[in-house]
């Protein structure tokens, strides 16, 4: 893939968090520097407290930064509001938490009607992602009956129906088993085959670096290697609590991963 067009430049972005047990100030995040490329897929990986979702947050604009400069397609995040929201659509590792409609009907709807768009645009978001996502036959099913898997393409037919081109997902496959991780795979294969930017947050490396463009390793709060993703596993440091996931099984004994 070319790297001609940058949809995000981060430069020494930083998140404080002051309270009573930090009066000083905690550092979740600590000079971040990263470039995200329009139509690529970025598996960022870290241990859990990396900072991962809280970076993420702030590039979606759910929160905001303490110092550094970011720019979203060339202009400052905070000119972009707006056309981030409408673009940027992060799932969450807690798909509940995302599940508004009553139906996966209605809440594939929710979105596009937010943003107050005319109901023909909205009835023709809907039918083609339904499709997209092999949902149209459960229309009319209850959300919250769904399986872990499928809840979490209804997360993503709620984003893609928002006409988001950039996917952000959120540990996917936290609580699935095995067919809930197919389902997510083949949602994210499908997402880069039709040139969606897709930013995957996991320490689950073996189940998704087969579709990575570029690995990033986040530990600490702070960009420690980034690039292809075999170049960075090999100057992988244990300290930073990501494993290679190349680890060769011999046998049963060995997928105690310890």
């Amino acid at each position: 893939m070319t790297k001609a067009e940058t949809l995000y430049s981060v430069r020494g972005l930083r998140k404080i968090f002051f309270n009573s047990l930090n009066p000083n100030g905690y550092e979740a995040l600590s000079g971040v520097d990263l470039d995200i490329y329009i139509g690529e897929c970025l598996v960022i990986a870290g241990a859990n407290g990396s900072g991962k979702t809280l970076l993420m947050k702030i590039l979606a604009g759910l929160s905001q930064a303490t110092e550094g400069e970011i720019l979203f397609r060339g202009k400052p995040l905070d000119e972009c509001k707006g056309q981030i929201r409408s673009s940027v659509g992060l799932v969450f590792q807690d798909s509940d938490a995302q599940i508004l409609g009553e139906t996966i009907e209605e809440d594939i709807r929710f979105g596009p009607e937010n943003l107050k768009l005319p109901k023909e645009e909205i009835d023709s978001r809907l039918e083609e992602t339904l499709a997209l996502l092999e949902l149209s036959e459960k229309r009319g099913f209850a959300s919250r009956h769904l399986s872990g898997g499928e809840k979490r393409r209804l997360a993503v037919a709620g984003v893609l129906a928002m006409g988001c081109d950039t996917v952000i997902m959120d540990e996917p496959f936290a609580n699935l088993d095995w067919p809930g991780v197919i389902q997510v795979l083949k949602i994210i294969s499908l997402l880069k085959q039709s040139g969606k930017t897709v930013i995957v947050l996991t320490h689950e490396l073996e189940k998704v670096l087969a579709f990575a463009d570029r690995l990033v390793i986040l530990w600490k709060g702070k960009v420690r290697d980034s690039g292809d993703a075999e170049a960075v596993l090999e100057r992988l440091k244990g300290e930073w609590g990501v494993r290679d996931p190349r680890k060769a099984y011999r046998n049963a004994g060995d997928c105690a991963w310890l």
